[in-house]
């Protein structure tokens, strides 16, 4: 079983083909025959899940004075230029210079190799695509800008090219999604923690996502009008029961089978967040909140467990202790659509080599390695109140961690590392775990990672996908360091 998406992943992408009108002239059916390889590959990225403006030929500076401000006015989230045959760098500058949107290079040419016997210049030109990229590159680097990243290989048949067009299709599915997010931020840091505390301006500026300010009165107002009885919680508690796997306490004191009254009061938060996030037209929320003693709203707020694992497993990351910048690294985990779930370091297991990862609170279920547990606890541990818990192991297999963090001078930093989660007994304790293995060892892997300055939370999942993460800190111009592992 899996969450569904509430909505679907996609990006507005552009794609654009440089050649040389000289050329035109010069070869009958040569400008016919590029115009059938852009379309070769609009269709190919097409196929990635992405909305796709095709902007035809700039074969020389007028037209690329002229097609600028149609690319400004299309709110792109990357711009695909298609190196279809040699091109003079005029075709580029004043769009590398102007244009404030990835770019990607693309060179790949329709063959393997030319056919030597019977080469001509005709056929040169045809698979000409990488002959103007170091010009392209190098004026970008004049204009003031990086060199843009290149694609090189073949039109078909080439399995890598291909894995990197979609690698950048997905990239501009998070870009579009973090330029465009209301992340909610609710109530306080958890007392003491002070890595925890994030300026919303500084996440605005360095990831283009608004920060909506949130009450829990905002989320209260919603539980008191569902009671038990109404219909919705009704079919909560349905997909819920559905959905987990309900067992009997193991060897933890504080859990229990879950309790029919657990099960209520988690269904009523779950359907009075849902409610909530509509009404705020948000697309992610950090919050902590601990309200007074037995009060309804600190029932409220200690149970949104279940129902935030529910709406992370959605495409919603919900992210507890108040880290909105954890927030921030579930939802480009979600986008890459990997996962992103809530999580710190457990105890190590030096007999096994590895270290427990896990935390209890929100998770993305549909990275789980079985049908997920829900438990009920007589207490959460270092926080107030008690209720519904949701526990799991994640797929076996290559993971990924991100964690984003401050640095001295107040910029983010991006933190990166693969692993791999493997088959082990985790501890009944209601919480998400799984066996953590790290090269070249777990000692020197976990002195490698905090020597890097992260927060003690981070996003995980599934894949290895760091060089990917860390393509999009250089589009956001965010450090980033991937941990070595060797």
């Amino acid at each position: 079983m899996a969450i569904q998406r509430k909505k679907e992943l996609s990006a507005k992408v552009g794609i654009l083909g440089v050649g040389l009108n000289t050329y035109w002239d010069q070869f009958e059916g040569l400008l016919d025959e590029m115009l059938h390889k852009l379309d070769i590959f609009a269709n190919k990225v097409k196929n990635n899940g992405v909305k796709v403006q095709n902007f035809g030929m700039i074969d020389h500076a007028e037209k690329a004075y002229a097609v600028l401000p149609k690319l400004k006015a299309a709110d792109l989230d990357l711009l695909f230029v298609d190196m279809v045959t040699y091109a003079t760098s005029s075709t580029f500058g004043c769009l590398v210079r102007e244009l404030d949107v990835p770019i990607v290079l693309v060179s790949m040419q329709p063959l393997e190799a030319l056919d030597y016997a019977n080469a001509t210049t005709y056929m040169q030109l045809c698979n000409d695509d990488f002959c103007s990229v170091p010009e392209f590159t190098g004026v970008a680097i004049r204009m003031g800008k990086k060199a843009p990243p290149v694609i090189i290989g073949t039109l078909e048949n080439d399995p890598i090219a291909d894995a990197e067009v979609a690698q950048w299709c997905q990239i501009a599915k998070v870009l579009s999604d973090l330029k465009r997010a209301r992340l909610g931020h609710m109530g306080h840091v958890l007392e003491a923690m002070l890595d925890m505390h994030t300026d919303p301006t500084a996440l605005t500026a360095a990831f283009g996502c608004h920060v909506v300010q949130c009450e829990p009165d905002d989320v209260f107002r919603h539980w008191a009008q569902t009671p038990g009885d109404d219909p919705l919680v009704i079919d909560k508690k349905k997909e819920i029961t559905s959905f987990f796997d309900a067992p009997d306490p193991v060897s933890d004191p504080l859990t229990c089978k879950l309790k029919e009254e657990d099960l209520e009061v988690a269904a009523r938060a779950a359907v009075a967040l849902e409610k909530f996030i509509e009404d705020k037209k948000l697309d992610g929320l950090a919050y902590y909140y601990e309200a007074s003693k037995d009060s309804e709203m600190r029932k409220l707020v200690t149970n949104f467990i279940v129902g935030n694992s529910l709406l992370t497993s959605a495409g919603f990351p919900m992210c507890g202790e108040f880290d909105i910048k954890t927030c921030v690294a579930m939802l480009i985990m979600d986008r890459l659509d990997v996962g992103g779930s809530f999580a710190e370091f457990h105890p190590i297991d030096f007999k096994k080599g590895s270290v427990l990862v896990g935390h209890d609170g929100p998770h993305h279920l549909n990275i789980a390695d079985s049908k997920p547990v829900i438990r009920s606890l007589d207490k959460y541990h270092g926080k107030p109140g008690s209720g519904a818990s949701v526990e799991f192991k994640i797929k076996e297999g290559p993971i990924t961690m991100l964690s984003i963090s401050v640095k001295g001078d107040g910029k983010f930093k991006m933190i990166i590392a693969e692993g791999t989660s493997a088959a082990g007994p985790i501890p009944p304790t209601g919480n998400t775990n799984t066996h953590g293995y790290f090269t070249p060892d777990v000692r020197t892997f976990l002195k490698r990672w905090v020597a890097q300055g992260p927060t003690h939370h981070f996003a995980l999942g599934v894949g290895h996908c760091a060089q990917t993460i860390q393509k999009i800190a250089d589009i956001l111009n965010i450090e980033s360091v991937i941990i070595p592992a060797d």
